[in-house]
């Protein structure tokens, strides 16, 4: 069946095509949730509450860009929602001094998507959640702050932070030669 049809036969309410979109997408889609959640639970609420979201508005896909972007947004405000109902707070002061470290970009090619993504959930909220929305989703520090509620400035500083402290935790784990998982 292709895309097209499955759309439609979603709009129908067809659970054979609801099952093979999911079926299709789910993966993908988990590693969305798996980026913004604080632990697999919550990424697996997070996968069914998008789901939910999705079959509810596929009648809205306009055939403009490709689809699974435009499933992909759908699953980020899903996770975005639930750390919003969570009133997560940011912590919005000044950029502390951290001594910068160089990290080789042979260590970080050597890790592997889990191992990354590992090391991406154990960051503060306000961090991961603006690193993923920045970093990985390609949002503007002006789209983050009106999705958030921030202003952009604390986009930046969130940003800014992370990035920091991924690189304080990957040197870290080279001079233990640990692996994150």
């Amino acid at each position: 069946m292709n895309e097209e049809a499955l759309i439609e036969g979603c709009i129908r309410q067809e659970a054979s095509c609801q099952k093979q979109l999911f079926m299709l997408y789910s993966r993908k889609m988990m590693t969305v949730c798996l980026r913004y959640a604080r632990n697999k639970a919550d990424a697996e609420d997070i996968l069914q509450d998008g789901f939910v979201r999705l079959y509810q508005n596929i009648h809205q896909y306009k055939n403009e860009g490709s689809f699974e972007g435009w499933i992909r947004r759908i699953f980020v405000n899903a996770s975005l929602k639930k750390y919003q109902t969570k009133k997560w707070t940011m912590e919005q002061t000044g950029i502390e001094h951290v001594a910068e470290e160089k990290v080789e970009a042979g260590i970080v090619d050597a890790m592997s998507e889990q191992e990354i993504i590992v090391l991406i959930s154990k960051l503060p909220e306000g961090y991961r959640v603006v690193f993923n929305m920045y970093v990985i989703e390609g949002f503007s520090h002006r789209e983050i702050s009106e999705l958030l509620g921030i202003n952009e400035a604390t986009s930046r500083t969130q940003l800014l932070k992370a990035r920091k402290q991924l690189q304080q935790k990957i040197c870290e784990l080279t001079m233990h030669h640990e692996r994150p998982i």
